[in-house]
C-alpha cells in the first residue's frame, strides 16, 4: 500500500514538473521569436539609408521618376541621392534609363521587380519592430 501511494506521489509531482518546463521551454521559444524579430542585422543595408528609403518610398508610388522629380520630392542634394541611387542600381534595386529631352539629359528611375520584393520584405521586417508591445514604465 505505501509502495502504490508514493508511486502515486511521483507521478503527481512529475506531472507538475513537467508541466512547468514545458511552458517554460515555450517561453524560451517565444522569447526567441520575439528577439529574432527584433534582431536588426536582418534589415537590409541597402535599403536602410534615409535618403534610399525615401527614394524607394517614392518611385514606389509614382512608378517612374526622373532625377529631379526625385530630389525635390525628397529633399536631397545632387551629390547625396546621385550616390544613392547609385547603390540601388548596384544591387539591383532601381533602373536608371538616360535619354535626352531637348538636347538636356535625362536620367528616369524605376523600381525593378527585385527592388519592389525587397523593399516589401523591407517594409515587414521594420514592421515586426513595431509590432511588439509598448512598455509604459511609471
Amino acid at each position: 500500500m505505501l509502495f502504490f501511494l508514493l508511486c502515486t506521489l511521483f507521478f503527481k509531482v512529475y506531472a507538475i514538473i513537467a508541466m512547468f518546463v514545458d511552458t517554460r521551454q515555450e517561453k524560451r521559444m517565444e522569447k526567441g521569436k520575439e528577439e529574432k524579430k527584433l534582431d536588426y542585422k536582418l534589415l537590409d543595408r541597402v535599403i536602410h539609408s534615409r535618403i534610399r528609403f525615401a527614394a524607394l518610398c517614392y518611385l514606389e508610388k509614382v512608378d517612374q521618376a526622373s532625377f529631379i522629380d526625385i530630389r525635390d520630392t525628397i529633399r536631397a542634394t545632387d551629390g547625396n541621392l546621385s550616390v544613392h541611387l547609385r547603390k540601388l542600381e548596384d544591387a539591383g534595386y532601381v533602373f536608371c534609363d538616360k535619354t535626352y529631352s531637348k538636347r538636356v539629359p535625362l536620367s528616369l528611375y524605376r523600381l525593378t521587380a527585385r527592388g519592389k520584393e525587397e523593399f516589401i520584405r523591407y517594409r515587414e521586417q521594420v514592421g515586426n519592430f513595431f509590432s511588439c508591445p509598448i512598455r509604459h514604465e511609471p
